[in-house]
């Protein structure tokens, strides 16, 4: 176990704690927040670790009796706390291992959920509203809020493109997975002679930037206002409420027209303009890296199928680990995690395994 670096991080704990009970800290938002920010990445690792310095102190005191002890009864009852503090330390430290594995920055923030319809036609948009359902459905189970930013929806009922905005703790965390392309297999309702067909949805999922992060000059934005729109004339709002931001160096551009505020539907708009602008920045200063990686592995970006959800079979196939299960309603019901915990433990390992090669 590193108790050098266990110890410094201890401290710079201590140093934290007093910071934020500064006055000047508590008076400034910005300060408070990457104070606040900075102790609560630490408090789980330095609460474990002060938790076995405690074991250790206590197996150091039960071994010290044990050697002026004649006792039988009463040797035999300490080294059974012994043996029992020793499993003890053995789990603290796998958990401090665990929880010393360098994290993903990224894991904290909020998501901007994009999804869009791609080939397959009525079928495809179908799906996508359908993938929106179940996203949302494990929001829900999650506590995590969500706000619909953009949406354009198909003649049948379904959506050719979603743009929403997902709230709360380890939303990016858990959805981080679910960038790519997933593949629908089924039967139409409109396919008379029972032939399955073979759909595509796209789903991006992006960090959403902090406000200090991304800076955007009023001067690089076109600002566009329209009336919002809706299937068969509902939800129409016959003001210019809509708003729809370009971003002229990059050429990016963002729509938002859920709210009936104007000011608002700016605001949300600059949210997810500023997190695409973040994800450009990262994917601009990693470009080597990722070049190497998809010489090796592949993109793993949206033009890759990721996953597949075959409706005759009751099957699901994520194809990056070869997981299958048959338990499809669950999931199209947001029962997500017997998914995604998978692919988050198959990935740590992965990231452990990289970082035990570049340590040697």
């Amino acid at each position: 176990m590193q108790h050098q670096k266990l110890a410094q991080l201890a401290q710079t704990h201590e140093d934290l704690t007093r910071r934020l009970a500064d006055p000047e800290v508590a008076v400034d938002p910005n300060r408070f927040r990457e104070t606040h920010k900075a102790l609560s990445e630490i408090e789980s690792v330095v609460g474990l670790y002060r938790e076995h310095q405690k074991a250790e102190g206590e197996r150091a005191d039960a071994q010290e009796m044990l050697k002026d002890l004649d006792d039988p009864e009463m040797r035999e009852m300490i080294e059974e706390e012994a043996r029992e503090l020793e499993q003890k330390l053995e789990e603290l430290a796998e958990q401090i291992r665990q929880e010393l594995i360098p994290k993903d920055p990224n894991d904290a923030r909020n998501v901007i959920l994009e999804i869009r319809a791609g080939t397959g036609g009525d079928e495809a948009t179908l799906f996508a509203a359908e993938l929106f359902r179940m996203y949302s459905r494990y929001a829900e189970q999650q506590r995590w809020k969500v706000d619909i930013l953009d949406i354009s929806e198909s003649e049948v009922g379904g959506v050719k493109e979603i743009d929403a905005i997902i709230e709360g703790k380890g939303a990016y965390s858990r959805l981080k997975f679910e960038g790519g392309v997933h593949r629908v297999q089924r039967v139409p309702q409109t396919e008379s002679s029972g032939r399955i067909h073979t759909s595509a949805v796209t789903v991006a999922v992006l960090p959403e930037a902090d406000e200090v992060e991304i800076d955007v000059a009023e001067k690089d934005l076109r600002v566009d206002r329209f009336c919002s729109s809706g299937p068969g004339g509902q939800g129409v709002n016959t003001t210019y409420s809509a708003v729809r931001l370009t971003h002229l160096p990059t050429g990016i551009v963002v729509s938002c027209q859920d709210e009936r505020s104007q000011i608002k539907n700016k605001a949300k708009a600059l949210r997810v303009l500023k997190s695409r602008l973040l994800q450009a920045e990262e994917e601009k200063a990693h470009a080597e890296l990722t070049a190497e990686r998809r010489k090796m592995v592949g993109s793993g970006d949206r033009s890759e199928k990721i996953r597949t959800y075959n409706f005759p079979q009751n099957r699901v196939t994520d194809h990056r680990i070869g997981l299958t299960l048959h338990q499809l309603p669950n999931v199209m019901e947001g029962t997500l995690d017997p998914v995604i915990d998978p692919l988050a433990q198959h990935f740590q390992a992965l990231k452990l395994r990289e970082d035990a090669d570049g340590a040697r």
